[in-house]
């Protein structure tokens, strides 16, 4: 076994092999950018060792940096993480030469599988089962085109060395190819340094069903079942689960069996995942081989009791597989979401900026966490916005899924915008719990697993009004010293009236007021017309019990000074911003007249020119940041004034890009 590791990636990965390497008795040594300097993974290796600038070009991609400080520290072996070298061919062949163990895959078997197009005509050779498309060398646009009518409508463009959802375009009519091939082959420049697409015919409501495949020297490879990822936006995996409700006993063993054939077909070595597109009568394609771990391999861990990580370290080290297929041995089901800082009320725009705070459930046998950051970190413009990855088991499908539920209601992240209750209302859909979601399903109906900026029902605004009340109560020193001193009250006593106190909210932008009469956990609530009788109110170890017109409830809440976050009887997760009860000022309309910079990225594409006429919603610029483009739009149809970016340009958030003139 080696001695001494180098993890050339950072975040949650990072952090995830330190985890094994320590258990094992092996020596870490982490790299860092630096915008990184103060990250989790610096803190956590034995040590540490700088790369470059905050960029991943100036830093995470610079193998050649990276193999110097592995020389200079004394590294047996480099683990690539996910992301950033871990499939590149080149980086695996300079390790090798550099007498430097790469754990993961020979060069040879990345470059077969790195090429969507190579991959497909090798599996095609193998009888690995391949959706009809395109996946030649030519790729001249007018010949794309001409292969596209050919595939039919509707086909899919991918970036023919991409991953992630980067560089993928589903194109419905001829009409639409020749923008969305633009598009893609742009995207996949910026993400891969490569423009070349493949075409796929588009397989409708299709599932997206991975197969865990590992290799080793010795001629084994097995497969170690299948993990569901159907639950996509925008290509970008939702949330995990193994096993499949889709399979029977029957396909799961022919999708392995194809599985391993794939891996077969380059001589693989360690970890690595066969990706099928399933259709809904069951026939499946190959999509792609990613040649590294995967995002989601904990939820394969924890059905198997497996710990993939050391796997990839004895493998690479020249041990033998340490079990075989026949001793693999499923038990539960398990489930993983990712929690990002991002905004899916702003088509999940990605967000930067300190965690104020962070909660997360504290692990046991049911819950895993496996995080990047704690509370104080950054989440930074420079990488992907991922805080944590939340991984639960139990014995069946039903229960994994309420872990999931509760799991997530102890989930709390302010500072940067987050996407938990998005994740919340996706664990309680009936497409989730039933398992008929495909990789299309929240993209056709998004709308039903955002919250809107709909007005909170009179029953949770008295809810979070009780609890602002008990709070504010539990912290009058007085009330312990003499609870029969009328000054003890914190009910707002007055000289001949009932005294009133107004509890103010502010919400999506939105105020509340709830004027209450009472102490104690008795009280008179009312919110505008509407009036709610509060009885026997409590507030202990994070939960609000009460009733409400004589409906008992009990609901889980945390509040203090600043905001009020509870869930609702149907699961529901509500925030609420404590406002001054007597000071409120508004926030005035952004108004019409500009586009600014929703975050900091850099100007790809500029359509708008000053002087020219635009409709609201036509597209004016498109950024990229976070490895995602964003398309900027008029808010109002008027004059273009003036245009203040240039293609390639680095812009910071909220800088003013286009002008409109005063109408």
């Amino acid at each position: 076994m080696f001695e001494r590791v180098l993890i050339a990636n950072r975040g949650e990965i990072a952090c995830r092999v330190i985890r094994t390497c320590r258990r094992l008795g092996i020596r870490t040594i982490a790299v860092y950018s630096e915008a990184d300097k103060d990250a989790q993974h610096v803190r956590l290796a034995d040590e540490a060792w700088p790369i470059g600038g905050p960029r991943p070009a100036e830093s995470y991609l610079r193998g050649e940096a990276i193999l110097d400080v592995a020389r200079k520290a004394g590294a047996q072996a480099i683990h690539p993480g996910y992301g950033f070298l871990s499939e590149n061919t080149d980086f695996a062949r300079a390790c090798v030469e550099a007498g430097i163990v790469f754990i993961g895959p020979k060069p040879e078997s990345i470059e077969a599988m790195g090429s969507k197009a190579a991959a497909k005509a090798l599996m095609e050779k193998h009888a690995v089962p391949l959706v009809p498309g395109y996946h030649g060398e030519n790729q001249d646009p007018a010949y794309l085109a001409e292969q596209a009518r050919r595939t039919g409508f509707p086909l899919m463009i991918k970036a023919a060395a991409g991953g992630g959802g980067k560089g993928m375009r589903i194109v419905r009519d001829e009409a639409g190819f020749a923008d969305a091939l633009a598009s893609a082959q742009r995207e996949a420049a910026n993400a891969f340094g490569d423009t070349r697409v493949i075409l796929e015919r588009y397989v409708e409501h299709p599932r997206h069903i991975e197969f865990q495949v590992f290799g080793d020297t010795h001629g084994h490879v097995i497969h170690l079942n299948e993990r569901e990822c159907s639950a996509q936006r925008r290509y970008q995996k939702v949330l995990e689960e193994t096993p499949s409700p889709f399979l029977d006993a029957e396909r799961r063993r022919a999708m392995g069996e194809a599985a391993v054939a794939a891996a077969r077909a380059v001589d693989y070595v360690g970890a690595g995942t066969v990706e099928f597109i399933v259709g809904a009568d069951g026939a499946f394609f190959f999509m792609e081989m990613n040649t590294r771990l995967q995002v989601e391999h904990p939820v394969t861990e924890e059905t198997l009791g497996l710990d993939l990580v050391e796997w990839q370290l004895r493998v690479a080290a020249g041990e033998p597989l340490p079990l075989t297929q026949a001793q693999i041995q499923a038990r539960g089901h398990a489930i993983e979401v990712r929690l990002y800082a991002e905004d899916p009320e702003q088509n999940f725009l990605p967000g930067s900026g300190k965690l104020q705070r962070l909660v997360l459930p504290a692990p046991s046998r049911h819950v895993r966490v496996d995080g990047g950051v704690v509370e104080g970190d950054t989440v930074t413009i420079f990488y992907d916005p991922m805080i944590a990855k939340l991984i639960v088991w139990d014995a069946n499908r039903p229960q994994a899924l309420q872990r999931l539920r509760d799991a997530l209601a102890r989930c709390e992240i302010e500072g940067p915008k987050s996407n938990i209750a998005f994740l919340e209302r996706l664990a309680r859909h009936p497409a989730v719990v039933e398992g008929r979601i495909d990789t299309g399903y929240l993209d056709r109906h998004l709308g039903e697993f955002l919250e809107g900026d709909a007005a909170p029902a009179e029953r949770v605004l008295f809810a979070a009004a009780t609890a602002a009340l008990l709070q504010e109560e539990a912290t009058v020193p007085a009330a312990a010293a003499d609870p029969h001193s009328p000054w003890a009250r914190a009910d707002a006593w007055r000289v001949g009236h009932a005294g009133k106190r107004v509890v103010a909210f502010e919400r999506h932008g939105q105020r509340y007021e709830v004027a209450a009469h009472g102490h104690g956990g008795d009280y008179d609530l009312a919110h505008g017309e509407q009036g709610c009788r509060v009885c026997g109110a409590r507030l202990q170890d994070g939960v609000l019990s009460a009733r409400y017109e004589d409906e008992a409830l009990r609901l889980p809440v945390r509040v203090d000074d600043t905001r009020v976050l509870l869930h609702d009887a149907a699961g529901r997760r509500h925030r609420f911003a404590r406002a001054g009860a007597f000071a409120w000022a508004s926030k005035e309309a952004a108004g019409g007249n500009q586009v600014v910079a929703p975050m900091p990225g850099r100007v790809v594409l500029v359509k708008a020119r000053p002087g020219e006429r635009v409709e609201e919603g036509q597209e004016l610029l498109v950024m990229e940041a976070m490895k995602m483009e964003l398309a900027l739009k008029a808010p109002r149809a008027g004059t273009v004034e003036s245009v203040s970016a240039a293609q390639g340009e680095f812009v910071e958030a909220d800088a003013v890009l286009v002008r409109f003139a005063a109408e």
